[in-house]
């Protein structure tokens, strides 16, 4: 099935309806309105809309949003509350206010010099809730922190930021892919030396998945990608292609095909084979998976824009069977997640096939 730019553009912009809704404050998966990953992912979703589609309404919104909160930043150092950063870049190019520059400066260096760390150098997992995963290393991360490492090194060309990311990227491949198949595990507890329940979940695949590619396109000019880099996310891709249902999705524990099939994570992977492929880090191939996935999410978008099919927040669980009971409602790293989707789709199609940019080392 081939998806048209006069199919995804009205789809996109009831998902940009949905997650900016009033009525949503108070709702814990869909308030926008406060400083944290949730809502985090949801403005950098926004904002890679905008400049896919070239909706200058949906830069304008976040713009703005920032402003509304960035009252709210101020005192907050934990890890998984720094995903709203990753637009600071952006933002800084298009309006040249300083402000943005120095606040991402600052974070960075936080990240860089106070940010705790496990003991093999991992960022730690922290969170704004009342929980502590001391010497706990969470998939999440690369996207909520590092992603913004990356951005701020691209803007600035700083190389020591440019190798921290790095380091944080291979670190955290090196930690949780699990060496038979591939497939990233959730976490690992560096106290105990384990992946814990040793679940291969499917956001946590999702976000390092969508989070590689642009790492590596923001500071392959500034450092060197090792070829074990390239190794690994071409396992990791080749691994989540082979347990990819019939239907397009991937189930909520990838290895568990008696398992209900998640949106959030379906649409995560599947973005980041597309910016895999744009990045030449994946086959062209991979694309085909892409474009089934996204086929069987679009039954998914209600007329209102509301995404079905999203698992709530969920950290380490005791066991597979625990993922498996996990609440599905609405959420904005669910709608973000298909929104990236289908706006990488939009432009991808509005511009024929992507140009493939070479990245790897010769002989990679």
């Amino acid at each position: 099935m081939s998806h048209t730019k006069l199919m995804l553009e009205p789809i996109l912009e009831r998902l940009f309806a949905y997650m900016t809704a009033e009525r949503h404050r108070g709702n814990w998966g869909m308030d926008i309105g406060h400083w944290d990953w949730v809502p985090g992912v949801g403005v950098i979703s926004i904002l890679d809309y905008g400049l896919a589609a070239g909706q200058d309404k949906a830069v304008d919104y976040v713009l703005e949003w920032v402003k509304r909160n960035r009252q709210q930043a101020e005192g907050i150092k934990v890890i998984n509350a720094m995903a709203p950063y990753a637009v600071f870049p952006e933002l800084y190019r298009r309006t040249q206010d300083s402000w943005f520059l120095e606040k991402a400066g600052e974070i960075a260096g936080w990240m860089l010099e106070t940010a705790p760390r496990t003991r093999e150098g991992a960022l730690e997992h922290t969170v704004t809730e009342a929980a502590k995963f001391p010497e706990q290393v969470w998939a999440d991360t690369v996207y909520m922190a590092v992603l913004f490492l990356a951005r701020q090194a691209g803007l600035t060309g700083e190389r020591r930021i440019a190798k921290a990311a790095l380091e944080q990227m291979l670190l955290h491949l090196r930690l949780l892919q699990d060496e038979q198949t591939g497939l990233l595990f959730h976490g690992w507890n560096c106290r105990e030396g384990n992946h814990m329940s040793a679940v291969r979940w499917a956001r946590a695949n999702a976000w390092i998945t969508l989070a590689v590619p642009q790492i590596v396109a923001e500071i392959k000019g500034l450092t060197e990608i090792p070829p074990e880099l390239y190794s690994r996310y071409d396992r990791l891709a080749a691994g989540l292609r082979s347990c990819q249902a019939d239907d397009g999705l991937w189930h909520t524990v990838l290895d568990r095909p008696e398992y209900y099939k998640e949106t959030s994570g379906s649409a995560g992977i599947a973005c980041g084979f597309i910016r895999g492929v744009q990045n030449g880090m994946l086959d062209p191939s991979y694309l085909a998976g892409a474009e089934q996935a996204l086929g069987a999410i679009l039954p998914l978008i209600t007329d209102d824009g509301e995404v079905r099919g999203v698992s709530a927040g969920t950290p380490v669980m005791p066991s597979a069977e625990a993922y498996n009971e996990i609440a599905v409602y609405p959420a904005l790293y669910g709608q973000g997640l298909v929104m990236q989707l289908l706006a990488q789709t939009l432009s991808r199609k509005s511009n024929g096939q992507p140009n493939v940019t070479t990245v790897r080392k010769a002989g990679k």
